[in-house]
């Protein structure tokens, strides 16, 4: 536990914004301040002040803004291995709390790191458990998108919803294989037919039956080949992140359940692998879809639309308040946006106005972007009721949310988030790897509707 209430014999850790450095230095000793001079230390960063005997008096960390949630994420890895308490209390407590978590985060189960990271006291418990619920759900998604596919199939992707309800409570059912067409999930199945891991809709159940229904559904391609239209070697290394989406929404599912949001769950995951054999759907198929929409396949890289679509269809039988997905879904919303900031569609503008804004102060930014219905017309085809992707390159993240907003049948309060769940760069607190895109900022906005 790098996180606890503990502050016994806890070295103090001072962590201040790079603006107030010189006042605080003011109010010092000489000796810090002789010691701060010699060592070059101006304000930015680490500096370990000592006792005179030769231990650490004190732990100085200096930042721009000490509210970002990924402030201090490197600081864990900087300092001593020891136990540190914050001092003084302060506003951007829980900001700090969870920014040391991120920023002790590993993926250690290939390969382990031998370095022993260091404990961090704060005062408060409610600071302190939040911090670690919304730790722990960041962990989960981006130990899911880190895993190689060959450990994270559908079958796994099924044993970690297990995995949940274990611990919270809850039942997950599992319709597998050919059992699919028997279901009428046919769009799942033709996806994930052609590999030897045989494709699932996962379907998690928590909550209080009579509770407000919240539903997420989340992509769950384990690999992307590209099927038939094969995609380049450069663009199939990284493809064990395209079940990003079942990450991100059994990470939602995580910090609704450790709080007791007072809702009824469900989480739908659709789960396969878009696979090359001989009995792998072929561009130009048309596949009638669980809706009855028949569906003409363009290209066999437009898989996770196809794989959600059927899983939207039966999300909203159950007329959910509130109908969330999560897709590793575009490279055009990449374009639009970057690899960091993620894009959501909304069929209610007021959400996405909320969504926006409680992004801005949690660190943990989304941006919305338009269902232009006029779109609508490049997934005509002419041979079936529409086309599981545009010809054009253009605007294709908004084409995608189109097509599957069909499937919604006009639900009032959808939203649609097409995420990278991975990181490109290394940032504070943010390792190159998996990543957890939106989850913290849709969580706060259901705990501020659902109380």
């Amino acid at each position: 536990m790098q996180l606890t209430t503990n502050t016994t014999n806890a070295i103090p850790l001072i962590i201040l914004p790079t603006s107030e450095y010189q006042s605080w230095l003011d109010t010092q000793d000489s000796f810090s301040n002789n010691w701060l001079a010699t060592s070059g230390y101006e304000g930015a960063g680490l500096s370990l002040l000592p006792s005179p005997q030769g231990s650490i008096k004190l732990a100085l960390f200096c930042v721009e803004d000490i509210s970002d949630y990924f402030s201090i994420g490197d600081l864990p890895a900087l300092l001593p291995s020891g136990h540190y308490k914050l001092e003084p209390e302060q506003a951007s407590q829980k900001a700090l709390a969870f920014a040391w978590l991120a920023g002790c985060y590993r993926f250690e189960r290939y390969k382990a790191n031998k370095s022993t990271l260091p404990t961090l006291a704060i005062g408060d418990e409610d600071i302190v458990n939040t911090a670690n619920i919304e730790a722990s759900a960041t962990a989960l998604v981006r130990d899911m998108v880190n895993t190689p596919a060959a450990d994270m199939m559908p079958q796994d992707i099924a044993q970690c919803a297990v995995h949940l309800t274990e611990q919270f409570g809850g039942e997950v059912t599992q319709i597998i294989g050919d059992d699919l067409l028997e279901h009428n999930y046919p769009t799942i199945h033709a996806v994930g037919r052609a590999s030897d891991n045989k494709p699932q809709l996962v379907d998690l159940i928590w909550g209080d039956e009579s509770a407000p229904k919240v539903t997420l559904v989340g992509k769950g391609v384990c690999f992307d080949s590209g099927g038939l239209d094969l995609k380049p070697a450069a663009g199939m290394r990284y493809m064990k992140k395209d079940m990003g989406g079942s990450a991100h929404v059994l990470g939602l599912a995580h910090l609704i359940m450790a709080n007791k949001l007072p809702v009824r769950l469900r989480v739908l995951v659709p789960a396969v692998e878009n696979a090359v054999s001989a009995n792998a759907m072929r561009p130009g198929d048309v596949i009638t879809t669980r809706s009855g929409t028949t569906v003409e396949i363009d290209n066999t890289d437009a898989e996770g639309r196809l794989v959600l679509c059927d899983a939207i269809s039966e999300a909203i039988n159950d007329e959910p308040e509130m109908l969330i997905d999560f897709a590793t879904l575009t490279g055009a919303m990449r374009v639009a946006l970057g690899t960091e900031l993620p894009g959501f569609f909304s069929t209610d503008k007021s959400v996405a106005v909320d969504l926006m804004s409680i992004g801005e102060t949690n660190s943990d930014p989304v941006w919305n972007m338009p269902l232009h219905k006029p779109y609508q017309s490049m997934l005509k085809s002419e041979v079936a009721d529409m086309t599981n992707c545009a010809a054009g390159p253009f605007g294709g993240h908004i084409t995608a949310a189109l097509y599957l907003q069909h499937f919604t049948k006009a639900h009032p309060n959808w939203l649609h988030f097409d995420i990278m769940a991975w990181n490109n760069r290394k940032l504070s607190g943010r390792p190159i790897g998996g990543e957890a895109f939106g989850i913290r900022t849709v969580y706060q906005y259901l705990a501020n509707t659902f109380k």
